[in-house]
This record gives C-alpha cells, sequence and structure tokens, in this order.
C-alpha cells in the first residue's frame, strides 16, 4: 500500500509528537511526509524538522503559499506521486498503530470510494464538565469528512481539482470537498484508525473569533445550495437566532423616535441574549470565570456574526468570480487543436502522406486514453473557403490523423474564412459546442488545447477550459493573455490530469534537517 503524509503547518510545537507518534508502531511507512510550511511572509527562515527513526529520510518540507489550510493541502498533494494522500492536521496525534491502522481501512477499497476517514478522539477533563472551547474542540468526534485525519486517492482529488482555495480558514473546506466527491458519483468511507486531538490553549474571545466561519457559510449555500448542511451532515447552528438577535439589538438601539418599537426589539435582544448565555453555560462547569466569558461573549456574539454574514454576502461575487483559487476539475473531455498542436503544420494542406504527428502527441493521447478522459479534434479549416483545398481533401488528412495517432472521437472542422462570419470558426464557439454535444458531456467539462489565442478564446466563449502550448507562430500576447499555458502537449495534459505540470519548479519538496 503506497502512500504520502500532507500536513499543513504554521510551526506549532504539536507537530515533533505528531512525527514521533507517526514513527511508532508498525504499519507500511509513507513514501514521504509533506511539511508544508503554511508561515507565508511570516517566516524568517524555512521550517527546519529534525527527525531520526523510522522516518528518517522520508520527512520532507514544502513552502506554502500562506493562504490558508485549503491551498497548503493542495500544495502537499501536487508535490506528492503515491495513489493515496493521508492528510494530518499538524496538531494532532495519530494513535499507536495507525499506520497499519491505515493499511488496513485503504486494503482492498473499491474504486469508487474516494476516500477513508478516521476517527478524531478529543480527551476531556473527568473531574469537572466542559467549558465552551472544549466542547466546541470535542465536535471534531462527529464532523464528517474532517482533514484532522482523511485519506484520498490522488486521483480523486485531481478528478475534481482538489480543494477550493477560496476557503481562507480551517472551515468548511474539508465539507466542500467531500461534497463535490459524493456529487460525483464516488464514495468517502469511515476508518477504524483514529488520531487523538488535544484540546489545546484559547483565547477569551475564541467564540468570537470563531464566527468569522459565518463568511464561509455563505460561499457554501452559493456552491451547494439550500441543503448542503444535510448533505455533509452539518449541524444547522443558530445563525438565524443570531441575524435575528442582531436585528432586534439594533432596532432597540436605533428606533428612539417610536418608543414602543424600541422596547419591544429590545425585550426581543434581552431575551434572545439571555438565551444564548444559559444555553452555553449550562452544560458547563459554571465556574466565575467561565460565567463571565460566556455573558460577555454572548452579548456580542449575534452582531459578530451578523458582520461576518453581511461581509459572506458582500464578497460572494468576488469570491465566485476568482478562477485562481476555484478548483480545477479534471474535464471529462479534452479537444484539440490540429495544425501545429496533434500535427506539424503544413499550410493548406490537402495531401495525406504529409501529415506528420508532433512529438508529444502520441503520448499525450497515451495519457489522456489511461485516464479515461474522451477526446476529439477542433479545426479552421479556411482553405476550403479560399479554394485552396476541398472538402473531401481535408477529410482525408483527418482520416490520416486519426490512423496515426489513434482514434481521437468527434472531428469538427470549420471550412469558413474569416470574412464568412460564422460561429464555429474559433475564437467562436461552434467547433467546441458541437464536438462536446457529439460526445455528450457539457462544455464546461471539457478542455481545449491549442497552439494560438483563437483555441483559448474560443475555450472560453464556450465556458470550456483552455491550454495553450506555444509553438514559432504563436504572439507574444497570446501567451500573455491565455489562462493556462504549458510547455507541450504531456505538460498540459498532466495540467488537466494531475493539476501539476511535471518539472515545474515550484514549489519543490526540501529534504528536513
Amino acid at each position: 500500500m503506497r502512500y504520502e503524509v500532507v500536513v499543513p503547518t504554521v510551526g506549532r510545537p504539536g507537530l515533533r509528537a505528531l512525527l514521533a507518534a507517526l514513527a511508532a508502531g508498525d504499519g507500511p511507512l509513507p513514501e514521504r511526509v509533506l511539511l508544508v510550511d503554511d508561515r507565508g511572509a511570516r517566516a524568517a527562515t524555512r521550517l527546519t524538522v529534525r527527525h531520526a527513526g523510522a522516518l528518517a529520510g522520508r520527512v520532507f518540507v514544502v513552502p506554502g503559499s500562506g493562504r490558508g489550510p485549503a491551498a497548503a493541502r493542495n500544495v502537499g498533494w501536487r508535490a506528492g506521486r503515491a495513489p493515496w494522500v493521508a492528510f494530518l492536521d499538524d496538531d494532532v496525534i495519530p494513535s499507536p498503530g495507525w499506520r497499519a491502522a491505515l493499511a488496513g481501512d485503504l486494503a482492498g477499497l473499491p474504486e469508487e470510494v474516494a476516500g477513508s476517514q478516521g476517527r478524531v478522539r478529543v480527551p476531556r477533563a473527568r473531574d469537572r464538565r466542559p467549558t465552551d472551547w472544549e466542547r466546541n474542540v470535542a465536535g471534531l468526534e462527529r464532523a464528517r469528512w474532517a482533514t484532522a485525519d482523511m485519506a484520498y486517492r490522488r486521483d480523486a482529488l485531481a478528478r475534481v481539482g482538489g480543494f477550493d482555495e477560496r476557503f481562507p480558514r480551517a472551515y468548511r473546506e474539508d465539507a466542500d470537498l467531500g461534497l463535490r466527491l459524493v456529487s460525483s458519483g464516488l464514495r468517502i468511507v469511515l476508518g477504524e484508525r483514529a488520531v487523538i486531538h488535544p484540546i489545546g490553549v484559547a483565547g477569551p474571545v475564541v467564540s468570537l473569533v470563531k464566527q468569522s466561519g459565518n463568511a464561509d457559510d455563505v460561499l457554501m449555500r452559493a456552491l451547494h445550495g439550500r441543503d448542503w448542511r444535510r448533505r455533509a451532515s452539518v449541524p444547522r447552528g443558530r445563525r438565524r437566532r443570531h441575524l435575528a438577535i442582531a436585528a432586534a439589538g439594533a432596532v432597540g438601539v436605533l428606533g428612539a423616535r417610536r418608543p414602543r418599537v424600541a422596547a419591544s426589539a429590545a425585550a426581543v435582544w434581552l431575551a434572545g441574549t439571555v438565551e444564548l448565555a444559559w444555553a452555553r453555560i449550562a452544560p458547563g462547569p459554571r465556574t466565575p470565570r467561565e460565567v463571565g466569558l460566556m455573558l460577555a461573549t454572548s452579548v456580542a456574539m449575534p452582531f459578530v456574526a451578523a458582520w461576518w454574514t453581511a461581509r459572506g454576502v458582500a464578497v460572494l461575487p468576488r469570491r465566485l468570480a476568482d478562477r485562481r483559487g476555484a478548483p480545477r476539475p479534471r474535464p471529462l473531455a479534452v479537444l484539440f487543436d490540429r495544425d501545429d498542436t496533434l500535427i506539424a503544420d503544413v499550410p493548406y494542406n490537402g495531401d495525406p502522406d504529409r501529415v506528420e504527428p508532433t512529438p508529444a502527441s502520441r503520448p499525450a493521447l497515451a495519457l489522456l486514453r489511461a485516464a479515461g478522459v474522451a477526446i476529439g479534434m477542433v479545426s479552421n479549416q479556411s482553405g476550403v473557403g479560399r479554394g485552396l483545398v476541398t472538402r473531401e481533401q481535408v477529410e482525408a488528412v483527418n482520416a490520416r490523423v486519426d490512423a496515426l495517432l489513434g482514434p481521437l472521437g468527434p472531428v469538427e472542422w470549420c471550412p469558413h474564412t474569416p470574412a464568412d462570419g460564422c460561429g464555429c470558426r474559433k475564437p467562436q464557439p461552434g467547433l467546441i459546442l458541437r464536438a462536446a454535444a457529439r460526445i455528450g458531456v457539457d462544455p464546461s467539462n471539457c478542455a481545449v488545447i491549442g497552439d494560438i489565442g483563437a483555441d483559448v478564446d474560443a475555450a472560453r466563449a464556450a465556458g470550456a477550459r483552455g491550454v495553450l502550448v506555444p509553438t514559432r507562430r504563436t504572439r507574444l500576447d497570446e501567451v500573455a493573455a491565455a489562462p493556462e499555458v504549458a510547455p507541450d502537449l504531456v505538460a498540459a495534459v498532466s495540467l488537466l490530469i494531475d493539476g501539476v505540470i511535471p518539472g515545474a519548479p515550484a514549489p519543490l519538496p526540501q529534504r528536513a534537517a
């Protein structure tokens, strides 16, 4: 069983305990442990971790971007190569025998199982009731798809594009990924392995800081619909009550011109605040410090929650438009330009004997076929409209391409000149729309690979993903404007399938000291 471990970290002290526990016990060792140093600009030096024992030579540090755990996990799994990726948080401690239990959890899982969730155990004080913060952390024991201990198939991560980096906090990014995997027809199962999650020390206003998650809930609803909580087994929470209490408080303060309305609103605010405070005090230890803290934070909590909800609504259009941070799922179909992409360009060629595949076309197509991704070809052939070649000659050349490179799936081509103003000649989307329809997929699930700006512009117009592979005739402004650029066809296909370009200079793992 081949796997790697990815741990996003900001250098917390518990990281050493995690590595020590991971090295102990039996079971197959991870091929690599990738520590993603996500301190970003805060880090004066790179993270160093000295570790011997079973993990000696297997621990690597990967520089992160400092943009949160979702982005850090993407950096980690894309830097690895093993079929399975086990994600751990840097504040958990694997239980004895975790490696052997992981091997047992993953052994024999059918292909439709994308991931295996470990169990999280939160130790509690036995001589008193838990505090509000301790109950909050203990909720991880019931959380579905929590990445505190989650193993995913690399292929499944690539299929849906990994974690959505528009979630900047350690909140909801795991539920979002789980929903996308399940919606794609895959399953996530519960394993038997376990990690210990110490409660840790939190500041007095941690409950207010956690209200920032309300902004992420706005994004979750926009991405997954109103019933996302039910499908992800996420408790409803108190957001609606918080909004009602905050609204009543605002009316009570601002309604001076209508005293009765203001008094009624103030009464609603007071009743709601008292109920919230008691709901948090009653199950706790009820010490003077805890009671005072719950009273103070319960007064502020509805307003903080309302502010974060409003902020989430305000920035939602920007977050939805941020394609850089959005996951890039593996396409169901890849459509290739013909000349100077799959075959060497011979202007207005009508002779099948002059067809010569480009060096990377065969291995690129082999990668797609191995991954089960449909293939097609879309090509402008204005030589027909210009009277330089016949339709029959174009069809003969296309048949020769198919014979040399294997079945290409649907082949769509445009005979028109630019002056004809048709809807099929790239950069118009017609060829892509027709090819996608013949394959039976939505254009948004297609990618287009070509060598000039018209290819990626046509992809954009059709709602597909465009990747530019520049050649000698590609203009510099076309390269600058392309959403994604790859040095050759194999790299372009690897980008679409695995989310990374082989040999890309960053981020490179660095062996830990």
